[in-house]
């Protein structure tokens, strides 16, 4: 079973795009499509890995002709470290350490 959770996907409109820093309308929380993370037909990786993308830059990692698979990985890798940074600089993620 994936894990799922809804408020961390609507972040995303807040945010800008971690690849190319843009902050519009388009942003969402853009999963990750590789292997390892149990991606199948119809089968979406778990909700803690995504990637805060711009439809262009979206569309670009996920489907982009002019990059190889392995620049397309290494990009949305890049993408998905600066995102759960910024979840945790901006305070939308904590870790409570039970003080």
């Amino acid at each position: 079973m994936n894990y799922r959770n809804p408020k961390l996907l609507k972040l995303a409109k807040d945010a800008p795009c971690m690849n190319c820093g843009i902050m519009d309308d388009t942003i969402v929380a853009a999963h990750s499509n590789q292997l390892r993370d149990a991606k199948g037909v119809g089968i979406k990786s778990h909700d803690y890995r995504i990637s805060y993308l711009c439809s262009m830059c979206h569309a670009r990692i996920d489907n982009g002709k002019e990059l190889s698979r392995e620049e397309r990985i290494e990009l949305w890798e890049d993408a998905h470290r600066k995102t759960i940074g910024y979840l945790f600089t901006s305070g939308h993620l904590k870790v409570d350490n039970g003080k």
